[in-house]
C-alpha cells in the first residue's frame, strides 16, 4: 500500500514527530511504501473560497501557485493518508489546517459527487498537552465529518495526550502507534 503521512507538528523532534515516526516504522515492517511530507518545510497558502476549483472534475483545479498542488498529487496517488498535528486550541495547527481546507478541490458536488480520493484511508494522529474530552474531541469530530465529502474511509483515529516533551509520553503510546498503524491499513 501507499501510504503518505502529512507531518503537522513544527518540532522536527517533537511529540508529532516521534508518534508519526514509530507510526511509519510499523508500517514499513508491514511491508508498506510510506512516505511523509513535513508541512512546516511548504509553502502553504489558505483556502480562498473562489471555488474555481469545482470547474474540472477530474483533477484538482486549485488556481493558487504553492506547494498544495504537489501534496495533493501526492495525496490523490495514496491508498492511505496520515493527518498529524499537535493539538492547538480545540483543532489541528494552522500548517494541516491549510492542507484540510485546500482538499476542497479534491471533490465536486454538481451534477454529482464525486471524489478523486473515494475509497481512501485516512487517519488522524494528534498530541497534546492535555486529555481528549473537551479538549481534542472536537478536532477528531470535525476530521470524521470531513470523510463523507472525501468519500473516505475513517480508518485511524490517536490522540496521544498529557505531555508536552517526547520524554513525557505514556509507555504505551508506541504500542498505541503502532495499533493506529495497523487500522490504517485494516491489519488488524
Amino acid at each position: 500500500m501507499n501510504i503518505l503521512l502529512l507531518q503537522g507538528g513544527a518540532r522536527k523532534k517533537g511529540n508529532t514527530a516521534q508518534v508519526l515516526e514509530w507510526v511509519k516504522t510499523e508500517l514499513i515492517d508491514l511491508g508498506h511504501d510510506v512516505e511523509t511530507v513535513y508541512l512546516h518545510s511548504k509553502n502553504l497558502k489558505g483556502c480562498m473560497g473562489c471555488a474555481k476549483c469545482k470547474e474540472e472534475k477530474d483533477a484538482p483545479g486549485c488556481i493558487q501557485t504553492d506547494d498544495m498542488h504537489d501534496i495533493m498529487e501526492k495525496m490523490i496517488k495514496a491508498q492511505a493518508v496520515v493527518f498529524s498535528s499537535p493539538l492547538y486550541f480545540w483543532g489541528v495547527n494552522a500548517q494541516l489546517k491549510a492542507v484540510i481546507d485546500r482538499t476542497y478541490c479534491l471533490y465536486a458536488t454538481a451534477p454529482e459527487h464525486v471524489s478523486l480520493v473515494e475509497g481512501q484511508r485516512q487517519g488522524l494522529l494528534m498530541t497534546g498537552g492535555g486529555p481528549f474530552d473537551n479538549n481534542a474531541a472536537e478536532a477528531f469530530t470535525a476530521f470524521g465529518r470531513m470523510q463523507k465529502y472525501h468519500k473516505a474511509i475513517n480508518a485511524a483515529e490517536l490522540f496521544v495526550g498529557g505531555c508536552s516533551t517526547p520524554d513525557q509520553m505514556d509507555e504505551g503510546a508506541k504500542d498505541q502507534a503502532c495499533e493506529f498503524a495497523r487500522k490504517l491499513t485494516d491489519q488488524i
